[in-house]
């Protein structure tokens, strides 16, 4: 594992609603929000992703929070819908390297594999005993998004993990090495 890295604070809502809810929302967060099971769109430090059947999880830059939640309650207003300011609620991890699918799955029961889970991709799904949200970003980058109580467990987990990937692939080029020589 190249990192597991604490993002910045982020402003989060979430966002219950209809398919009007949905799109005027997308027009307010100047980012269409994604229709597609388990997919995220982002453009210009901002992300919504799809939770569940009319739920999305919006990002943005923390600074943006109290505009963001005016210009989202404005245009909201008269459509049925929950908002909700989560932004205290979670932390964000980048875990990124060759070997993060690997070690995510030591504790993620979702198959991680490019063709199962691209990028673009994202899931509520748990690491351990930990909920978390689960974006791949890219080949070799998920975001993960935990509730703060549950940060640190997380983040030891993940170390444990990475240490255990990385000393397993050592101990094969070990192991190997032991079996010619015998």
């Amino acid at each position: 594992m190249r990192e597991a890295q604490i993002l910045l604070p982020a402003a989060r809502f979430i966002l219950q609603g209809g398919s009007v809810a949905r799109k005027t929302a997308g027009d307010a967060f100047r980012l269409a929000l994604p229709e597609n099971p388990c997919r995220a769109n982002a453009a210009d430090g901002r992300a919504a992703l799809w939770l569940g059947p009319e739920e999305h999880l919006l990002l943005a830059p923390a600074g943006d929070a109290r505009t963001l939640a005016a210009d989202l309650a404005a245009a909201l207003a008269g459509i049925p819908h929950s908002l909700v300011d989560v932004s205290q609620r979670q932390i964000a991890l980048r875990v990124s390297g060759p070997d993060a699918s690997a070690i995510l799955n030591s504790g993620c029961p979702l198959d991680l594999d490019p063709a199962a889970f691209p990028p673009g991709m994202c899931a509520r799904t748990i690491f351990h005993k930990a909920e978390i949200v689960l974006w791949r970003k890219a080949a070799e980058e998920y975001h993960l998004e935990i509730w703060r109580s549950f940060s640190d467990y997380v983040r030891g987990l993940l170390q444990d993990a990475g240490r255990s990937e990385i000393g397993d692939r050592s101990n094969q080029g070990d192991d190997h090495a032991q079996r010619s020589a015998g």
